[in-house]
């Protein structure tokens, strides 16, 4: 399964801002670190942002925040909102399948099984279980360089 890269890019916003709790962040900061663009990362922030996931503060010493604590944030729910329902194939989407097996065929049910046990397994994790690195995260995206800068 291959994750959208809005999905990866809402999943990078976040880890940033865990990466340093409290750590008032912006998008052109975290759109340089990343590399990645700062229009598509202004619609994932506006999307956290309606998720409640963090908060944004305007204007002179604004930026972006977790709104939640991140042991309060599960990846997989985040995985849920940001890519939608999970359609490995035609056959799961809501207009009726072209394919001609769709009828008898027994894939459906076992990639609705994989399904499940991808997001079982992302369940078992919150944000605070992928940043328990703090230390490596927060020298890689060099947070205390530009401090001193």
């Amino acid at each position: 399964m291959k994750l959208t890269s809005f999905t990866d890019y809402s999943l990078r916003v976040l880890i940033y801002l865990a990466a340093e709790p409290g750590r008032r962040a912006t998008i052109a900061q975290i759109s340089s670190d990343f590399a990645v663009s700062e229009n598509h990362l202004t619609k994932v922030v506006h999307f956290l942002g309606k998720q409640g996931w963090i908060s944004t503060v305007r204007g002179k010493g604004g930026g972006i925040v977790l709104a939640r604590q991140a042991q309060d944030i599960c990846v997989g729910q985040v995985l849920r909102d940001t890519e939608g329902k999970a359609m490995p194939a035609e056959c799961f989407g809501p207009e009726v399948s072209q394919c001609a097996i769709v009828s008898c065929c027994q894939l459906k049910s076992v990639l609705a099984e994989a399904v499940n046990a991808f997001f079982a397994v992302l369940d078992r994790y919150t944000l605070a279980d992928i940043t328990r690195n703090k230390h490596a995260l927060t020298s890689i995206l060099h947070f205390h360089r530009r401090e001193f800068a």
